[in-house]
Formats: C-alpha cells, sequence, structure tokens
C-alpha cells in the first residue's frame, strides 16, 4: 500500500515537472503579441511600440499578429483559445473587454473567464475629427450642417467605444446622423481624410499625427479637460455636452490558465518597460495616461469599467449587425 502511494506521489510529481520547468525557463522561443485592430490603428500603433520596447530591453522575440474583426471580437477569441503556456498574450481593450459583452447577445469566448488580466497599459481621449478639407471649421459648424443634412460618422466597428459615444452624440445634438462602420481605424482614416464619411471619434494616439500633419482638423474632445497636446480643442463638456468624458483603455492579458509565474514575470517586465522614462515620454506624446499597476489593480478596473459600459450600452441604444 505504502508502495502504491510512493509510486502516485512521484507520478504526480513528475507531471508537475514540466509546468515549473516551462515557467522557470520561459520565454526560449517567440511571443505572439494579438492585435485585435489592422495595422495603422491606435491599438495597433500602441502595442508595436510596447513590443518594441520589450524586444529591445529584454531581447525577447516579439510577433505582432494582427487579427481585426468583430469589433475587436476574433483577436481576443484567437487568444481565448490559445494554449495557456505564456506565449500568446493579447492587447485587449474597452470594446472586447468591458462593453461587447452587453452589445452582443451571444460571444464566443468570455471575457472575464477565458482571458486572464496581466497589466492596464493606459487609457486615451477621443478626439472628434474632420477631413482638413471639410467645410466644418468648428464644432458649431458641424452641428449647424447636421440639422441640415445627414451627416455620416464613422467608427472603427460596431460595438467600440468611438461607435457608443458617437450614437450617444448624436442624440445629445438631435441629428440623424448615419453609422458608417469600418473594420478598423486605418480603414477609417483612409475615407475620413478623403471625404467619404464626415466625422469620426478617433482614439487621440491614431489622431494625433494626422491632426499634426494637416490631414485631419480636430474639432472637440471626450477627455474631462483640455488636452496639452491640443490646447486650443475644446472639450465636449465645455461646448455644452455634459458627461461626455470618455475614454479609451488599453491592457495585455494572456490565455486563462497561464501559469501565474509567467503572469507575475509578464506584468513585472511589462510594468517596468512602460514606467521607463523613454516609454512614458512616448506614450505620452501618443495622448495616453500611463496605468501600469499589478494584475489585481487590472482586474479591478475591468470590473469598474464594465458597470460603465453596460450602462452606456443601454443608453445609447446601438446595435450590432
Amino acid at each position: 500500500m505504502h508502495r502504491i502511494a510512493s509510486l502516485l506521489l512521484a507520478a504526480l510529481a513528475l507531471a508537475e515537472l514540466p509546468v515549473a520547468a516551462q515557467a522557470q525557463a520561459w520565454p526560449d522561443k517567440p511571443i505572439r503579441f494579438i492585435v485585435p485592430s489592422p495595422p495603422g490603428g491606435g491599438t495597433d500603433s500602441l502595442t508595436r511600440l510596447l513590443a518594441n520596447k520589450l524586444g529591445e530591453t529584454l531581447k525577447w522575440q516579439m510577433v505582432v499578429d494582427n487579427r481585426p474583426g468583430a469589433g475587436g471580437n476574433l483577436g481576443l477569441d484567437i487568444a481565448a483559445k490559445a494554449t495557456p503556456d505564456g506565449y500568446t498574450i493579447v492587447m485587449g481593450e474597452s470594446s472586447n473587454l468591458a462593453i461587447n459583452p452587453y452589445l452582443y447577445r451571444k460571444l464566443p469566448f468570455d471575457p472575464a473567464k477565458d482571458v486572464a488580466p496581466v497589466v492596464l497599459l493606459g487609457t486615451v481621449p477621443l478626439v472628434l475629427v474632420v477631413s482638413a478639407n471639410a467645410p466644418f471649421d468648428s464644432l458649431k459648424a458641424l452641428v449647424d450642417a447636421s440639422k441640415k443634412k445627414q451627416l455620416t460618422f464613422a467608427s472603427s466597428g460596431n460595438g467600440t467605444v468611438g461607435h457608443l459615444v458617437g450614437e450617444m452624440w448624436k442624440r445629445a445634438v438631435g441629428s440623424d446622423m448615419m453609422h458608417v462602420s469600418y473594420k478598423g481605424a486605418g480603414p477609417v482614416v483612409i475615407d475620413l481624410v478623403g471625404g467619404q464619411v464626415d466625422l469620426h471619434f478617433a482614439s487621440l494616439p491614431a489622431a494625433l499625427p494626422l491632426i499634426g500633419s494637416g490631414k485631419l482638423r480636430a474639432l472637440a474632445t471626450t477627455s474631462a479637460e483640455r488636452l496639452p497636446s491640443l490646447p486650443n480643442v475644446p472639450t465636449l463638456v465645455e461646448a455644452g455636452f455634459p458627461g461626455f468624458d470618455y475614454y479609451v483603455f488599453y491592457g495585455v492579458l494572456v490565455p486563462a490558465g497561464t501559469p501565474d509565474a509567467i503572469v507575475g514575470k509578464l506584468n513585472t517586465e511589462i510594468d517596468r518597460a512602460i514606467e521607463a522614462p523613454d516609454m512614458r515620454k512616448n506614450l505620452a506624446e501618443r495622448g495616453v495616461d500611463v496605468r501600469a499597476g499589478t494584475v489585481q489593480q487590472f482586474d479591478a478596473f475591468l470590473a469598474k469599467e464594465r458597470a460603465k459600459w453596460s450602462v452606456a450600452v443601454k443608453e445609447s441604444s446601438a446595435t450590432v449587425d
């Protein structure tokens, strides 16, 4: 009997060795960093900035994998179903982590259970932009035009923050603007600059370079106060739209079941990377309010965001295809 018990204990110990050894040796091959959006958008630019920093400082091999579609659901679903060994991480954001559970009747994954938080990168406000060639030189001019004809507002996908904020602002203005959904921010910008759509609530990191180059015109922001990067652009709150204090958040997650040792190492190294002076400067120039912090802090943040956006989805009357 004692011999059988000893053999069972030995077998259990052997079964646990690969996991422990894997966590200790990790990473010894490339890490896939999934981006649930196409190249060129805010999520993509922040992911590549972080991936490059981790590669430079730690010599980790980071492979950025763009998987756009379904308002960010596709990329997060791929991450949720990946092997939880630390070699797949994903950049989640407001839409697929806090909005879509209330917007879609059924999702192929549960963002509260099938992916695990690692670290909150930061938050960024939105900026209401139009083409530099558009006839709207102010927010008032845009609102007045919307009363005379149906304008189009673009978003990077049904159920994204830009979509929901656009729907709520449309109701606040009292104009029948038509929503045009795209698969990511990159395609939106192309059509917005070209005049195929009238306006867009853009992520600040994606919009700032285009505003600076003169391709887009900023009319208002969704921040609580004016932004240092756009000091002459009013907030929607000061322009007479109370309650329009919204932002997009970005954070790194892994498939649920990823060993705690690997999650802890990821948190430590990503936290160190985004707190580095050069990285903080780069993020600030992109309009990011750096958060960082522990796994537990990110988890608590997600709970609050889900509660907030569940109300916003209901009040906006937004729908998905």
